[in-house]
């Protein structure tokens, strides 16, 4: 393997390397050495490395069985070894360490007592290093399986498989539906994606038909700019599904989730006052209870809410984003069969009962008296400010807990990269007064805190 062929293979796996790297040491400075190691030993052995299927995989097992070795020697630090001294991951036996230690057997006994999903999930996130989403990238067609045996599927295995995929959810809802959607193209190929483009117009919008959280997604301006958008929606897809959506831009004047709750047992569907919110490359930044918007402009999306969720089955809280726009009226975005991002707005105390209480009550079949409007409220993002991967440092908190009508829930990730979403902050205050105010305190409020 010459140089070129080197940088091409492994290179782009070191965030992947770094995370598990991060997860062994627990430390950045530690993390940071363990890959510049295994690289050092990838390299001194390029060219008697056999061929591999998966690059990314070999290397965090070289990562791995490179920790072990390290911790199980009393040698000098890494920094001081040979790199020929070093163990190079075997490909045909992944879990080679574990085996022949005494670490391995231990690992094995407390591993035997995990369900199988449950190892699966272990090996992934710490034996591979895979970051949640690709875990979460499971085979939803597999749920209809489960379902048929009769495991509660929440809210149901149809709603899981058609809110993951984009082509489902946007069939279903434009044509099967007759939901008013932006125009839209589907693509396989970077010579579609030109070609849908061109007929949509510019700007337009491509997302990866599965993601979430933003993940893939742009906004193209111009036909120069589309294949670095087909590149980040190829990186941002999940699973093995490789195509994606091309959108008409829709020039709304607002934004909104109606959080909408379904019950089973002829119990009516409910719907929570409008949530408005800000996004971010489709990312959540903001959110405000209720959002300001026209009696016409609600009860039409509460029908399309209620016509989409029925038309998919099930019990829970489903977060239905929609665009309003002046003289044209609502267009259906999207939706997510769970609580939903924008709706952390309603820990800040604005409903009787926030989004996840409502969740638990109705796919649990528990009474919902009603949704009553308590308070106005406002969410902010807090945003990981660090130049790069490491584990988060929270500065400033004080300065929302130290406000009366603020408040704050850190997600507890583990590592922060740039602008990840790491928490978010709210404030609540009397219905009178409206979101506005609001608005602007959490996000000065949020501001203050520094993670990096």
């Amino acid at each position: 393997m010459d140089a070129q062929s080197f940088k091409e293979t492994f290179l782009p796996c070191q965030g992947r390397l770094y995370r598990a790297a991060l997860r062994m040491t627990e430390d950045g400075e530690e993390a940071a050495d363990l890959v510049q190691e295994t690289y050092l030993r990838l390299w001194e052995c390029r060219h008697k490395l056999p061929p591999a299927e998966n690059a990314e995989a070999y290397a965090v097992r070289t990562l791995c069985n490179l920790h072990l070795s390290l911790r199980r020697s009393a040698a000098p630090e890494a920094g001081t070894l040979a790199a020929e001294d070093l163990p190079l991951a075997d490909p045909s036996t992944p879990a080679l360490i574990l085996e022949r230690t005494e670490e391995g057997e231990r690992m094995r006994q407390l591993m035997a007592l995990l369900g199988e999903p449950q190892q699966t999930v272990v090996r992934m996130r710490d034996a591979e290093g895979c970051e949640m989403a690709e875990i979460e990238a499971i085979r939803t067609e597999k749920l209809y399986d489960l379902e048929q045996q009769g495991m509660h599927v929440v809210p149901s295995a149809r709603a899981v498989n058609y809110t993951m995929n984009r082509k489902a959810i946007r069939e279903l809802a434009a044509r099967e539906l007759g939901l008013r959607t932006a125009n839209y193209r589907y693509v396989t190929t970077f010579e579609g994606l030109k070609q849908a483009a061109s007929e949509v117009g510019f700007p337009c919008v491509v997302k990866p038909l599965m993601s979430s959280s933003g993940k893939g997604q742009s906004v193209v301006r111009e036909a120069a700019d589309l294949e670095k958008a087909w590149d980040y929606a190829m990186r941002g897809s999940r699973g093995d599904l490789k195509e994606m959506i091309v959108e008409e831009f829709i020039r709304f004047d607002s934004e909104i989730t109606l959080l909408t709750v379904t019950q089973e047992g002829g119990r009516p569907t409910l719907f929570c006052p409008p949530v408005g919110h800000v996004q971010k490359s489709g990312d959540f930044r903001e959110s405000f209870q209720p959002a300001p918007i026209g009696e016409d402009f609600l009860r039409e999306a509460q029908m399309m809410a209620e016509k989409v969720t029925r038309a998919l089955g099930g019990a829970g809280i489903w977060g239905v984003e929609f665009f309003l726009v002046s003289g044209k009226g609502v267009y259906f975005s999207e939706l997510s069969p769970r609580p939903h991002d924008t709706g952390m707005v309603t820990l800040a105390g604005t409903q009787n009962l926030n989004e996840f209480e409502l969740h638990l009550r109705a796919f649990m079949g528990w009474p919902i008296p009603g949704i009553r409007q308590d308070r106005a409220g406002a969410c902010a993002a807090l945003l990981a400010s660090c130049a790069e991967e490491k584990v988060p440092e929270y500065r400033g908190i004080e300065n929302i807990l130290g406000v009366a009508n603020a408040d704050l829930r850190l997600f507890g990730k583990p590592v922060a990269r740039p602008n990840r979403r790491m928490g978010v902050a709210f404030c609540y205050g009397p219905l009178a007064d409206g979101v506005e105010p609001l608005r602007e305190e959490v996000k000065a409020l949020a501001e203050k805190v520094e993670i990096g």
